[in-house]
């Protein structure tokens, strides 16, 4: 199953993604978020950066719905995402090639048209 290296590593193989410095992992493209570490907000406690649990961009809601209604041992989301094309991912659940899809579609929503044909129809380096 996949963890945040597997991340880190399946993020930075696409063009021109940068990682923020961050207490976990948060990468860009673009100045545009597309893969992060869940910031886990509880009431009257501290945010805690959970590595375990990515958030991926999903374009839309749509999108988020299929996910979460289709995978749900995979996908969940939280009320501080309602209306936000935003999951949440649990990466101990996921495995790599499953995970390289979703950040790599996730990178081409952020991505500007012309850098999302640096991709050879599509294939992320894994």
């Amino acid at each position: 199953m996949a963890d945040a290296d597997d991340v880190r590593r399946l993020a930075l193989a696409l063009p021109q993604a940068v990682e923020i410095d961050s207490d976990g992992f948060d990468f860009r493209v673009a100045d545009k978020g597309f893969v992060w570490s869940y910031p886990e907000r509880s009431p009257g406690k501290p945010r805690v950066i959970r590595t375990d649990i990515a958030v991926l961009y999903v374009g839309d809601e749509a999108e988020k719905q299929a996910l979460l209604l289709g995978e749900p041992e995979l996908f969940f989301t939280t009320p501080g995402y309602d209306g936000l094309p935003l999951i949440m991912l649990r990466l101990a659940r996921v495995g790599v090639d499953r995970l390289a899809e979703l950040v790599g579609d996730a990178w081409r929503m952020r991505a500007p048209e012309s850098l999302a044909g640096d991709l050879d129809d599509g294939e992320q380096r894994r």
